[in-house]
């Protein structure tokens, strides 16, 4: 920290002449350099904040004149000391210091001044080093994390840890698009509008140590520390030199993803990874984010059907950013808001906060949007079908991210059924028969299928024959009467024909686990 005119009189050294002090202007200053002279003229000598040691002469002849060129010289302050050389200064010295802005401190005992001198001096060339170290520091961590490609996250971390403060990194719209770990909710509270009230206007209220992020005239950003920090030159020297590393990020990844889907997917793996796990902290930064406060949010994954074919992972992770901008843009078309992550090859992970989230208008909402994003997915990336899958809704955004586990699985699911196009799909919608359709290539299910009904397979020419009576019969949960509607048979004919198949298949038909099993078998056959 920087030496001050108020630290100095505190020195040991110094209050052994039992200071007395007689103005206390420039106490908080910074102290350049201490200089030791009895000379009535010392501006040649001096190049300003320097603190000047006297035995006082020239002082008691003339004060005004003498403390006015110390004013003019750029001296921050004099000592002097009475007793030994002037047994008094003139009385109203200490008014006319304060007159020429001028500190003046008065010791009662002698002290010697080449031991003050030498304490400030060593205070001030240590305070120097130590700066200079502190900029090497900086410099080397943000060059390393320049040569790594670290991530927006780990550059505004490296900040944090450098000034030991929190930091934000936030757009030009004045959302918080990253902050540094462990970062109070309190902070991100209400960002945007605290805001744009720091820093620059006179009413401010928001003390903000802030540094623009990009080149002159083309800032996309703004590096702040969202409160007075405990050093302003080291907040400065370590948000401007964040700042430029942060450029040359943007630079090498603007081809790849946009700032906001950056931040929000930084988001979604600092939950899924643990590295957040404050239900406040996490919302906190959400809200920041963009995503409106809800009583519940729902995790939605939508997956984009396409052939598995070797391409361009250039062109492919474009056609995938395309799928994201897609998914996000029709979000927040339709007045809904919420978080998106790129999760795979033509997957997209979100978390979303519906402007009508009362239950029984909630499917409606769902139904209208999933056709939306159908819509725009096939205008910008041309595939033929894209699935909506919902995850359970949630209160906390930390368990809705967490749901997107089980929207993934719900949305690989119902990409594989077929003739059963739905809106939007859930866990309910999938059951047994999406499971069957996902395992459908599986030797072994096939292989399972085929003994359970073989001697079916073998012999079943007829239009209704015993296949079609037994896959009625199951589907019918074994209701005897409603089968023999269904295929338009006579009761004795439809019994005929069941104990002709439970004999030919070898197992009971009315046991609950031959008929689970059966079903199954049938299911695959068909496909799912």
């Amino acid at each position: 920290m920087p030496l001050t005119l108020a630290e100095v009189v505190a020195l040991p050294v110094v209050q052994r002449g039992r200071p007395d002090v007689l103005s206390a202007r420039r106490f908080h200053d910074t102290i350049r350099w201490a200089h030791v002279s009895d000379l009535a003229e010392l501006s040649t000598l001096l190049q300003g904040g320097e603190l000047v040691l006297t035995t006082g002469a020239a002082l008691a002849r003339s004060a005004r004149e003498y403390l006015r060129g110390l004013a003019d010289a750029g001296a921050l302050g004099v000592v002097v000391e009475v007793g030994t050389v002037v047994p008094e200064l003139p009385p109203d010295v200490g008014a006319i210091a304060e007159q020429l802005d001028l500190a003046l401190v008065v010791l009662h005992r002698t002290v010697r001044f080449v031991e003050v001198t030498e304490a400030v001096h060593r205070m001030i060339v240590a305070e120097q080093y130590e700066t200079v170290e502190f900029d090497r520091r900086v410099h080397e961590t943000f060059t390393d994390l320049s040569m790594k490609r670290a991530s927006l996250n780990g550059i505004v971390d490296a900040a944090a840890r450098l000034l030991g403060e929190h930091v934000v990194l936030e757009d030009l719209s004045h959302q918080a698009l990253v902050a540094s770990t462990g970062i109070p909710a309190d902070l991100l509270s209400d960002w945007e509008r605290r805001s744009r009230r720091s820093p620059g206007d006179a009413a401010n209220s928001e003390p903000w140590s802030a540094t623009d992020v990009g080149p002159r005239f083309q800032q996309w950003g703004r590096l702040v520390v969202p409160y007075a920090p405990a050093d302003a030159r080291r907040a400065t020297t370590v948000l401007e030199r964040a700042a430029a590393a942060l450029a040359m990020h943007r630079m090498v990844e603007q081809n790849r993803t946009g700032l906001q889907h950056q931040a929000q997917s930084g988001l979604i793996d600092d939950v899924l990874r643990g590295r957040i796990v404050d239900d406040r902290d996490a919302a906190a930064r959400a809200q920041a984010l963009g995503l409106r406060g809800n009583s519940h949010y729902l995790p939605v994954v939508v997956r984009v059907a396409r052939p598995p074919e070797v391409a361009d992972p250039v062109a492919g992770h474009r056609r995938n950013m395309a799928v994201l901008d897609a998914v996000a843009h029709t979000v927040n078309a339709s007045g809904h808001s919420g978080l998106f992550s790129l999760r795979g090859d033509g997957e997209v992970g979100a978390v979303l906060s519906l402007k009508d989230s009362r239950s029984r208008g909630l499917d409606q909402a769902l139904g209208a949007l999933a056709r939306r994003i159908n819509a725009e997915i096939r205008r910008v990336d041309g595939a033929e079908r894209a699935v909506v899958a919902v995850g359970p809704a949630a209160a906390q955004v930390t368990d809705a991210i967490a749901g997107l586990g089980e929207a993934t699985g719900i949305a690989e699911v119902a990409l594989s059924l077929k003739g059963d196009a739905r809106e939007f799909y859930r866990a309910s919608d999938i059951r047994l028969r999406g499971l069957l359709s996902l395992l459908r290539d599986d030797g072994r299910v096939q292989r399972f299928a085929e003994t359970e009904l073989k001697a079916l397979l073998a012999q079943d020419v007829q239009d209704t024959g015993d296949l079609t009576v037994l896959r009625e019969y199951l589907r019918l949960a074994g209701n005897k009467a409603a089968v023999a509607q269904r295929l338009h048979m006579s009761r004795p004919a439809l019994y005929k024909r069941l104990d002709a198949i439970r004999d030919a298949l070898g197992v009971d038909l009315d046991d609950g686990e031959s008929m689970t099993s059966l079903h199954v078998a049938i299911m695959v056959l068909d496909g799912s």
